[in-house]
């Protein structure tokens, strides 16, 4: 254990130094700038609440956990991994925009939304580390990293995104409070869209896209007979396209981020068998 308490501590001081450098900025202007560290406070207060409910934080002395990736005999088969990483994006760009509405111009609203989506999704990690159920994983720790460096590149480079939506497939059971790892009840994909290449010039194929996707089922069934890794490949239709170009700009944004259950064809591959 001691061996872990230093790695924690490690991790902890980490973090503080990931968001000393830009506390200076915010300081300059008190009224505006402080909003993201309070942001920031408050995220990490709503994961640390959550965690005490649902993750049994502080329960455990730290330590970390080899959790695996995407194996058959891992936890979640690896919808906990692509759940870390498609969060810290979706958190980053979330926080991207509500720092634009602070009066951040949007190069810097979409640095220090990525960094914040860094430092709150791995101190979610540091959180880990005091459950007995979690522990620290490295895994989720580079996932949360790569998501957030990813907020930052499609939010960058309007040709990727335009090109490319990263997405979730979510349909809630209503059978437990922590939504957040109802894995049973998700989808992750990739979706590239036609209307972002140049060569596609048939208005029609321009609503197109072709999906590559993961999930897994029965990972919390009692044998590990009944478990199932999926990876698909979809055609399925652009609904975000559909809506912007009927004005429904918010709609639009939404659905660049969220993918409507039973709008694609798929052809599925079940890794476990």
């Amino acid at each position: 254990m001691k061996k872990n308490s230093h790695m924690t501590l490690s991790i902890l001081r980490f973090l503080i130094i990931m968001i000393i450098p830009f506390y200076p900025t915010w300081a300059e202007n008190n009224e505006s700038k402080n909003d993201i560290l309070y942001a920031n406070l408050i995220g990490a207060g709503i994961i640390t609440a959550w965690g005490a409910a649902f993750w049994e934080y502080g329960k455990s002395s730290p330590h970390a956990h080899n959790e695996g990736w995407f194996g058959k005999d891992t936890k979640y088969g690896g919808a906990d991994k692509l759940g870390h990483f498609y969060a810290s994006y979706l958190l980053g760009t979330s926080l991207c925009e509500l720092y634009k509405n602070f009066g951040y111009h949007d190069e810097d609203a979409i640095m220090y939304g990525s960094l914040s989506s860094f430092f709150l999704m791995n101190a979610m990690e540091v959180g880990d580390s005091f459950s007995a159920e979690q522990g620290f994983s490295y895994e989720d720790f580079i996932m949360n990293t790569l998501g957030s460096l990813s907020s930052y590149a499609f939010y960058t480079y309007p040709e990727l995104s335009k090109r490319i939506d990263l997405r979730i497939e979510y349909i809630p059971s209503f059978k437990t409070a922590d939504v957040v790892t109802e894995y049973d009840n998700m989808k992750y994909l990739v979706a590239i869209k036609a209307e972002g290449f140049d060569f596609i010039s048939n208005p029609w194929l321009r609503y197109g896209e072709l999906q590559v996707g993961y999930y897994t089922r029965n990972y919390k069934a009692e044998t590990t007979s009944e478990r199932d890794r999926i990876l698909y490949l979809g055609i399925g239709i652009n609904f975000s396209k559909i809506a912007r170009q009927n004005g429904y700009n918010k709609t639009a944004g939404f659905l660049n981020y969220y993918q409507l259950p039973y709008t694609y064809a798929a052809i599925e591959k079940n890794l476990n068998k």
